[in-house]
């Protein structure tokens, strides 16, 4: 039985797509051997945490190994299709990191914003990049918070006129 059980993970590792160590592999099969006995014993799903502790391993090395082993699945796999339309698994993936559409924001709006005055530009950074109120933009240049709304109000009116 060890020599097929070998055989097993052997074809296993030597056929799969992604190349996972042998070890993370182990740790991934002792996971689930364990998750099997404890849904036995206690007739139940248990936790990450507890499966950690049965096999003595790190909760993140349980969930890493684990993840190792999944299928690949491609990104045009169908998660849903009726008669006309049908919805891939990279049509629910987006990228909010360099998207064009968040390129040409942040053009016009540095575009905008360099048309303002220093005073309003360094108001809105304060307030808008930085996350600092109208209070503690005011004691730093030493005008009234009143007065910084006011200049706010007029830096966002004309970039508002800019962008549209």
């Amino acid at each position: 039985m060890p020599m097929i059980i070998g055989e097993i993970r052997r074809y296993l590792r030597d056929n799969n797509s992604i190349r996972v160590s042998r070890s993370l592999r182990d740790l991934a099969y002792r996971a689930l051997r364990a998750r099997e006995d404890m849904i036995q014993k206690y007739h139940k799903e248990p936790s990450i945490e507890e499966i950690a502790k049965a096999i003595d391993a790190p909760r993140e090395d349980v969930v890493v190994a684990l993840d190792a082993i999944q299928d690949t699945v491609s990104l045009y796999e169908p998660v849903f299709h009726d008669n006309e339309d049908t919805v891939y698994i990279m049509d629910q993936i987006k990228d909010n990191k360099d998207t064009e559409d968040k390129w040409m924001d942040n053009l016009s709006l540095y575009e905008a914003m360099s048309q303002l005055k220093d005073r309003e530009r360094y108001i809105l950074d304060r307030r808008f990049f930085e996350g600092k109120t109208q209070t503690e933009v005011a004691q730093e240049i030493g005008i009234s918070q009143a007065q910084v709304s006011r200049l706010e109000k007029n830096a966002l009116a004309t970039i508002k006129k800019e962008i549209v």
